[in-house]
């Protein structure tokens, strides 16, 4: 990709200028963590399953892109989140 790319790559809806602050970016997973943990440890139906799953993946997602590759989302958009 040539600069130019990089330079008009638009923000993700994760970069917004909200989640910038790390406490918010915590308490987002910390949710998503607690909501999984109630599907798997609490609500035991086995036909219920698929929200387990479901919050699994989205807790996976969210540690990848709040934590893993913030940094590098802000760096495409040279260090402005979106706002």
């Amino acid at each position: 990709m040539s600069d130019d790319n990089q330079e008009n790559k638009k923000p993700g809806l994760f970069t917004m200028g909200w989640f910038k602050p790390l406490y918010r970016r915590v308490i987002v997973v910390v949710v998503i963590a607690a909501w999984s943990s109630f599907e798997w440890f609490i609500n035991q139906n086995p036909d219920h399953q698929f929200w387990g799953i479901l919050t699994l993946a989205a807790l996976a997602y969210g540690i990848w892109t709040f934590f893993i590759n913030f940094e590098n989302e802000l760096n495409k958009t040279n260090g402005k989140p979106k706002s």
